[in-house]
């Protein structure tokens, strides 16, 4: 029997228990670096058909191997927190968590990977050794693939994959793309310090809402001159908090936000960038400041062979399911294992087909369910196509 239809086989006897796995997780969802109950539900599951899986250190995440050990061994993995929001959905599998929902997606690519896990370990004989990577944390920058990482996640691994939901793309359709998928996101924030003073007496003080101005038209600006356009670097604020009174000119300040980027080696010189431009707009006001810039997360770049391997698997699951796809501005910490091996990275259609396409990270964010076997199957095409390498 090939691994397709040991797919087709699992499926038809165990799609209620994918459904019922992804609602359980829905139902009970685990900020990062807090998913123990999750952490304990995944290992459950694994050891219900004998395979011996090894919580990480810290408690949550896992790692899961199995196969040939003579074989080359591919990894295969699921980022399993939630996120700290309020869930608006009004489904009956509805976050009994207060602030907290699975509103990316992170409850599917766990069943999913559960599922394809259970489908694989009846295989007497699997043609590449398996480990599975459960990892925490994926929505905290820099992420939590780092500490899977550092504790030997990828030891022995030759390949990673992984899917990611995408409410733009209809259910039975799964896209990919040789090189960049996402994009780098690292978070600035920087804090003004002035005197303070009134506001009819600005020249007898620095002028920190000004400044904040400042930096809020000028950065943006700088960056759209210093860095080539062509690498779609976009700095964007999302907070912005100073002062309490309209006749006084505040003694401090804050601006927060992203700033991505599609290149990789911009990403690199970044820091330097923003650094040096937020010192030169603000010399000329008097105004101190401090900047805090963090850096996320790289661009996940697909592999060329792996990404072909994806593709085989994807067209194994039936003709028109392969759609295509183009970068996008959103960052993903899968990007640091393929600094480490070769991969790819998969998005899986999870829309419905009808209604509004709903955006991940929204408090309104829910899949078709019918996108949990589509998940099931190109994973578990991935193990039989990486035998052709």
């Amino acid at each position: 029997m090939s691994l397709v239809d040991t797919a087709e086989s699992w499926l038809a006897a165990n799609c209620d228990d994918l459904v019922a796995w992804r609602r359980h997780l829905h139902r009970h969802p685990e900020l990062s670096r807090q998913e123990y109950a999750t952490t304990q539900f995944v290992a459950e599951r694994l050891a219900d058909v004998g395979l011996n899986p090894k919580v990480l250190p810290g408690g949550t995440g896992l790692t899961c191997d199995f196969g040939p050990e003579h074989r080359p061994r591919i990894a295969l993995r699921a980022d399993i927190d939630a996120l700290p929001m309020a869930e608006r959905t009004g489904a009956p599998y509805t976050s009994t968590v207060a602030g907290v929902a699975h509103a990316c997606g992170h409850d599917a690519h766990t069943a999913i990977l559960l599922g394809t896990a259970q489908a694989l370990a009846a295989v007497p004989d699997l043609p590449v050794s398996v480990r599975l990577i459960f990892q925490a944390a994926e929505e905290l920058m820099p992420g939590g693939a780092i500490d899977a990482i550092a504790a030997g996640a990828l030891t022995g691994v030759s390949r990673i994959f992984a899917l990611h939901c995408d409410p733009r793309l209809a259910v039975g359709r799964v896209a990919t793309t040789p090189g960049p998928i996402t994009s780098a996101a690292d978070t600035i924030e920087i804090t003004l310090c002035s005197p303070g003073g009134h506001t009819s007496r600005p020249h007898l003080t620095a002028d920190l809402v000004y400044g904040l101005g400042t930096l809020i038209t000028g950065l943006p600006g700088v960056l759209s001159r210093r860095i080539d356009p062509r690498n779609s670097t976009v700095m964007v604020w999302g907070a912005v908090n100073a002062g309490v009174a309209a006749n006084a000119i505040p003694q401090t300040g804050v601006l927060a936000g992203t700033v991505r980027t599609a290149s990789r080696d911009t990403w690199v010189q970044l820091e330097g960038i923003v650094g040096e431009t937020v010192s030169a707009l603000l010399a000329p006001l008097g105004i101190e400041h401090t900047l805090h810039y963090r850096r996320g997360v790289p661009p996940v770049v697909n592999e060329e062979i792996s990404t072909r391997i994806l593709t085989h698997a994807i067209e194994a699951v039936g003709p028109d399911v392969l759609a295509e796809t183009r970068q996008s501005g959103g960052g993903e910490d899968f990007s640091w294992y393929l600094e480490e091996v070769p991969g790819a990275m998969a998005r899986l259609g999870v829309w419905s087909g009808s209604g509004p396409q709903l955006d991940l990270h929204q408090p309104t964010f829910d899949l078709d369910e019918r996108a949990l076997a589509v998940g099931v199957r190109v994973m578990v095409n991935i193990v039989e196509q990486s035998a052709a390498v």
